[in-house]
Order: C-alpha cells, then structure tokens, then sequence
C-alpha cells in the first residue's frame, strides 16, 4: 500500500504526481511466464500489464516511456536473452518479428487511450539486444536492423513519440562516441540516446555531461539518463539480500534520504548542462518496497513466488539458469527507494519538484565521515584526530575525535569496531581491519606497476566499479570461448603452511567451464574451484594446507576456460600464513561474553551519563577482545573484569 505524505493511503501515480514526477518508465518483457503460466517475477511485466500501469498513469497526469526488453525477463549488458519465441529464428524473421511485437504492443497502449510521449528500444544494449550478441563494442548490421525495426514499428504507430536508445557504463573512454557512430553509420532513426548513471559504478557527473553532449552535438540527439538511483539506508527490508551495501557505496554522497535528495539533483543538473537536448531524468526503481519485513522472510518468499513482487520467481530459473539459477528472490533494491517501507513518500521524492522551485531547511547534520582503516598485523592502529561532518546545506565542518582507548586491545588479524564521539557529541565508530601479512604482491591491483603479474588475454588489469575492494582489478569477457590466467611467481616466503585466497565474481559462465585457483611448491600441489554465479556476487575461494619449502617459492594462479560471452572479475588474490588464517589455538572467551550480556541488560534510564560512558568504554574494550584473534587468557579476564567493575560502579540518577 502506498500512502500520502499525512500517510492516508493513495494511489502511486498520484502521489509521484504531486511530488512533481511527470512522467513514468513501464518496462515490458515478451513473455515473462513459463509453460504452466508462472510467472517470472519483477512484476511479472508483459505487454497487458503494462498497459494497466500507462492507463493508471495517464490517468494521474503523468505521460509514458514504454521500455522494450525485448526479452521475456530482464535484459541488462550482462544478458539479452532472446524471447522463447524468437529463439529459434534466423536474423531475418527476427527483424520482423521485432516489429511485429513493437507495433502490436504500442497499438494496444494506444487504444488503452495511455498517453506514451517516448519508447525506447532495448535496455542497456551495449553488447546485445534481443538474443543478437555483438562479438564486439562496434555496432553491427544486424543490431542495427533491430533497433531500427523497433522505430519503424513507433514511426507507424506513434508518429508523435521519441524513439530512444539505451546504454550504459559512461565511464569508458569512447564508448558513447562509438556507438552513436555506429548507429548513424547504419542510419538508424531515433531521438534520443538514453544513459544509466549510477554513482557507485559510472564515473562523474562532469564525464556524463561530457559524453552525452558529444552526442548531442555531433549527431544532433536528445539526451537523457533513463536510469539513476542512491542509498538511503544500509538496511534490508525484507530478507533478501541488497546489491548495494556496506561495499558497494561510494563517498560522492550520504547513505541518507538527504544523499538521495543531493544525488538525483545532480544527475538533473549534469543532463540540465548538455543545454536544450538534455530531456529527463528517471530514477529507478522509486517504489520497489518489502512485501513483508526482514525477520519474516519465510513468509515473504510465498509472496515472492505467488505475486511475482521479488526480482524473480523459481519460474525464471529455467529460462534464465545462469542469472537466477536458484538465486530467485526478493527484491535487491529496497534500500534505494523513495518511499519509506510503509509506503509513505521521502522528502528526497520531492525533489523531483524542488529542482524547479528550490527548497530551504534549517542547518542540520546529514552526516558523518566514515572512518575505516586496513593496517597490516604488527603495524600502529593511528586513527584520525578529527573527521568530515556533513550538513544539510552542503556544507562540511572538521570535528576533533576522542577514541576508545579499546584500540590498545588489538590483537592479531580480524575486523574490529572503535567507538568515538565528536567535539560536539556526535558518536562515531571507526571500522578497523588488521590484515594478516601477505606475500603475493601487488595482490588487490590497486598499484599500476603490473611487473611481478603474468596475465593472459584477455585478462587486463582495469579502473573498475565491478571490484571486490578497491578501484582495480583483473577483468576478462570475450564473444568467443576463450582461455585466460593471471600467475605470478611469490618469492622468499618462510618455510611453513599457508592459505591463499582470492575473490571472484562473475557471469554467463556454466557449469562445463573450469575456474581454478592454484598453488604450486617444491612440497606439491593445492587448488579450489573459483565461483562464477551472478553479477556482484562475490565469492573468496580459499586453498589451504599450502605447504612451502625451504626454497621460499610458491607458484600461484587464476586459470579460467570460459565459454562464449562469460565475463568474469579476479580481484584480492593472497597467500597468507595459516595461523593468520584461523589456525590459531582458540581461546575461551565465555567470560567476556556472560560480562557483555550482563552490561546489555542495564536499564540506562536509571544511571548517570558519566556512569554510562564508563561502562560503554568497558564494553568497547569487550567487544575488541571478542573480536581478536589471537586474544589471550589473560586478555579475557582483564576485559570481563573491567566490564563487571563498571557495572558494580554505575551511579543512581537522584530523584528530584
């Protein structure tokens, strides 16, 4: 249920009206259901439900973008599926077929009386559309022959829409340019080339500008961003896991209602800077919301398989096996919606209307500067002495930090939290990882100087988004199958047993191809598979028992055989000793664990803050000493007995 800014329930369309939304982008797959009529998920899309979006639409005042996947599911650069119906075509039949589909399709939104003002024709077509994969970024004929019986088909039946293109990844050097020459190369008629923008992979905002307007003024085309979006919140809502994350943001903006605001503001104004031809902006996906919250997840997967409201359904494991395989679910987005999870709007759907009329608020803290650091075991933890606070009006201020002195407790490799407070009490948690020492070089890619790696084509080191952590990493894709490894040869490593580890994340790659980490010594041989399962699912493959010599070599590589368009990521490849890795004597830390609960079960109500903040500080140092890895015995007893000793010493509020 959607609801109102008094939180009285409404129909969407009219809230997004009155929130200054003027139009709306319905997607539509060919066939989203399977032989006994389940349905694919994501809504479940097909021609006749999205004419009942455009009526309901149009009927709130807001026009239509009718977007083709020309697919039964989603279509993206990862997978452009040809619909069931259309597989077994040659490319000619496929032309026309496309055709027929278009037309058909607009003729029944038409009569539906949707007011559609611009069709796009294919979604993020960068490498496919409609199970026609280019060997390479050139367009070519037969890509150019669909997207131009898709405009024909709008010419015919809307003479007075757009027609747009999609693509996507600005960032990369050229592409745009390549292929709006391509497609004038083949003389294909649209109006508007159409661009994702998402902060968290796509480059700046000054290079979105730059590249749209290239296009604008060199073939003269509208331009627009078809798809945007930002974070407000880290948190899942119903179960199912979200592609962004604690990971996947960046530092352009808060992780807050107010960074929305900020982002899609700035997404308006770089399409604004292109000058006339810059038409719109779309955010994706505002109103994408939990059927059911996190902690019943069980429940919320009936729901997901019954009304197809989660990103898939099972149903769609079957057509598409390598993207939803059995990772059918909820929905991955939740967290970047402009709607609270009641179904209540956000300020930050209003600046759809701010943009136009501005917006004032009083001066308030939006932020705070995320404090994480890496240091490797046996280095100084040095935290900040002051750190970025963020306000509302832009604005930013440095605030001094005073730390737990829990820091001192560290011990050994693992992650641990820090707590802090500002000069103006604002509390603050630095996030410390203390990495165990590594012997591969250079093993994130993060240094330009490739010198002690071999690679293979097509495997290069590249500036990516797509990495486990960092800015680089190894990248890889071919339309051809194709063979291709990273090795290098580790030298002066200390005699003993160690673990070597990297991170993987991959597409369109079967189960018949071979993905294989390896560690080779003068003791012998070590491997793991290496995992290849959806976009942006990550998976660190670990070889252990890696036994080395007195030589101090050890061999390691990445070795992929991989089938026609299988794109994959190699990224934190290291070799580590196995104590670091877990092999450590475990320590028995019940009594720090039973001081904790003891400390959690304080009714703060009744203590003075002073007595409070003594307790915290123990509790922090508990939490550290949970946290380490090579605590020792005595480490535990001084923690639990520090904690027990603040709450033997908490102080009375008096009564007044």
């Amino acid at each position: 249920m959607f609801r109102d800014a008094a939180g009285r329930p409404a129909d969407i369309f009219e809230v997004l009206a009155d929130n200054g939304v003027n139009s709306v982008r319905i997607r539509v797959w060919n066939d989203p259901f399977d032989a006994s009529g389940r349905g694919y998920g994501g809504g479940t899309v097909d021609v006749e439900r999205a004419v009942q979006i455009g009526q309901r639409a149009t009927a709130a005042g807001l026009d239509v973008l009718v977007d083709f996947h020309y697919s039964d599911f989603w279509a993206d650069p990862a997978r452009q599926l040809a619909p069931k119906a259309w597989a077994a075509l040659d490319d000619a039949v496929t032309v026309t077929a496309l055709h027929d589909f278009t037309a058909d399709a607009l003729q029944r939104f038409a009569d539906a009386g949707v007011d559609v003002r611009m069709v796009q024709i294919g979604n993020e077509t960068n490498n496919a559309i409609a199970g026609h994969t280019r060997a390479g970024r050139a367009i070519d004929e037969q890509f150019a022959a669909l997207v131009s019986a898709g405009s024909a088909a709008v010419r015919e039946v809307l003479p007075g829409a757009l027609v747009a293109v999609h693509f996507t990844i600005p960032e990369t050097s050229g592409r745009y340019a390549e292929y709006a020459a391509g497609l004038a190369r083949f003389g294909v008629d649209y109006d508007v080339f159409a661009s994702s923008y998402y902060p968290y992979w796509h480059g700046t905002l000054a290079n979105l500008t730059d590249v749209l307007s290239q296009v604008a003024t060199t073939y003269g085309k509208k331009v627009m961003v078809a798809e945007t979006s930002w974070a407000r919140t880290l948190e899942d809502g119903d179960g199912y896991p979200n592609v962004i994350g604690a990971s996947g943001t960046t530092s352009q903006y808060p992780v807050s209602v107010q960074g929305q605001a900020w982002e899609l503001r700035d997404v308006i104004a770089a399409v604004a800077a292109v000058g006339d031809a810059g038409v719109g902006v779309y955010y994706w996906e505002p109103a994408w919301l939990p059927v059911g919250p996190a902690d019943q997840v069980e429940a919320n997967r009936l729901l997901w398989e019954q009304f197809g409201s989660g990103w898939a359904s099972s149903a769609a494991s079957a057509y598409d096996p390598l993207h939803v395989g059995d990772s059918y679910g909820g929905s991955a987005w939740d967290n970047q919606s402009l709607f609270a999870w009641d179904g209540t709007p956000l300020e930050s759907l209003r600046t759809f209307s701010y943009v136009r009329t501005g917006a004032i608020a009083p001066r308030a803290v939006v932020s705070v500067e995320d404090v994480a650091l890496t240091v490797v075991d046996g280095s100084p933890v040095e935290l900040p002495a002051a750190i970025t606070v963020a306000y509302n009006d832009r604005t930013t201020e440095q605030q001094t930090v005073t730390w737990s002195a829990a820091a001192d407790w560290i011990r050994g490799p693992g992650k641990y939290e820090i707590p802090g407070r500002t000069a103006s009490g604002l509390a603050v948690v630095a996030d410390v990882t203390v990495a165990a020492a590594d012997h591969v070089v250079n093993g994130g890619f993060e240094d330009a100087d490739m010198g002690t790696w071999r690679l293979t084509d097509p495997a290069a080191r590249q500036e990516t988004a797509d990495a486990a952590a960092g800015d680089h990493a190894v990248t890889f894709w071919s339309g051809w199958a194709y063979h291709t490894s990273a090795s290098q040869t580790v030298t002066g490593v200390p005699a003993g047993t160690y673990v070597l580890q990297a991170t993987t994340q991959g597409t369109n790659s079967p189960g018949t191809d071979t993905r294989t980490l390896t560690a080779r010594t003068s003791e012998g041989t070590w491997s793991a598979p290496l995992e290849f399962t959806v976009w942006n699912d990550f998976h660190t493959a670990s070889v252990p028992g890696i036994v080395v010599g007195a030589d101090g070599v050890v061999e390691i590589s990445a070795d992929f055989a991989l089938s026609a368009g299988a794109w994959g990521v190699l990224d934190e490849v290291h070799l580590i000793d196995a104590a670091s890795a877990g092999g450590a004597q475990p320590v028995d830390k019940t009594a720090v664990e039973r001081a904790l609960a003891t400390a959690a079960a304080v009714d703060r109500a009744r203590y003075t803050d002073a007595s409070l903040a003594q307790l915290d500080e123990a509790a922090a140092v508990g939490e550290v000493v949970l946290a380490a890895s090579r605590a020792s015995d005595r480490d535990v007893k001084d923690a639990a007995k520090l904690i027990v000793k603040a709450v033997h010493q908490l102080k009375a509020v008096k009564k007044r």
